[in-house]
């Protein structure tokens, strides 16, 4: 397949392409986006884009057998973008920002990977399991975010994993009965057995004093990965900070609110309005320019 040379015209079209395909998934991760810089915002959108395509694969359920040789077909068609021979909005944005940016572009097959995961079965055993899963889906896109953002200290490595940790493990805890509905159980089995919890508990949505403890645990872990994350801002460029910092300030609050709902994540659904999220966007936002509320 010959390199195909696209004219900033369309380069301009993809990226409007990712910018709306961003917007209408409704992530909390939109509301960040938008406080980057406009190049390195472009970048984030076709980034987020390719791994919102190999999530939807598995969560979509309407590849049935073929979601396996679909996630195939994306690495496929990633390394055609990385040399510059993409077909299709997307593929073309994708391929201009790893162009532009020091962007290993394993981080974005691990995130394939990770997806994979999830069609050989949601099972884990252990937390080191788990926390495999997590680097994959969550950790390995913060390590490509980063390169983006901008950073000199080696050891911001070392925090976008711990933050990419803490999101995923969020997640978790937020959708257990979803994701139970579609066979997937992302909590470690040896943990489930130590605090006396059972499937058919969760099942069943009771909310027992061993469930409770459990999800105690389960919080409080979550909240160190996302304190030792934390340690990740400093050491961005400056015009990238308040990005991750607003994603940080969005998931404390919803493990805040899994404690305020005294863990009942089985009953209450757990999220913030657009109003709430909109509020903490712009009280980093204007932190982030010396502008304080006393």
């Amino acid at each position: 397949m010959p390199t195909i040379t696209a004219t900033p015209e369309q380069i301009s079209r993809a990226y409007k392409v990712v910018a709306e395909s961003t917007k209408a998934a409704s992530s909390n991760f939109y509301y960040a986006f938008v406080t980057l810089p406009p190049d390195k915002r472009k970048a984030v959108y076709a980034g987020y884009s390719f791994c919102r395509m190999a999530d939807d694969i598995v969560d979509n359920g309407e590849l049935g057998d073929q979601a396996g040789e679909a996630l195939n077909s994306l690495k496929t068609k990633l390394a055609e973008a990385y040399a510059g021979k993409g077909v299709g909005d997307m593929w073309l944005a994708l391929g201009h920002t790893l162009n532009k940016y020091p962007i290993n572009v394993q981080h974005l097959l691990d995130v394939v990977d990770g997806c994979q995961m999830d069609l050989d079965g949601a099972t884990y055993e252990t937390f080191d399991d788990l926390k495999k899963y997590c680097k994959r889906v969550a950790s390995a896109t913060g390590l490509a975010l980063i390169e983006v953002f901008g950073y000199d200290d080696k050891r911001a490595v070392d925090y976008a994993v711990d933050l990419g940790i803490a999101l995923q493990l969020t997640n978790i805890l937020r959708d257990i009965t979803e994701d139970l509905e579609i066979g997937r159980v992302y909590l470690p089995a040896n943990e489930l057995a130590e605090y006396g919890v059972s499937i058919e508990d969760i099942r069943s949505k009771k909310v027992t004093p061993e469930f409770t403890r459990f999800m105690k645990f389960q919080v409080e872990r979550a909240r160190q990965y996302l304190q030792s994350g934390m340690r990740l801002f400093p050491l961005l460029d400056k015009q990238s900070r308040s990005c991750p910092e607003i994603m940080t300030n969005v998931y404390e609050h919803l493990l805040s609110k899994i404690e305020k709902n005294k863990y009942d994540v089985l009953n209450r659904r757990t999220g913030l309005s657009r109003f709430q999220k909109l509020l903490l966007i712009s009280g980093v936002w204007l932190r982030s320019r010396g502008i304080r509320f006393v």
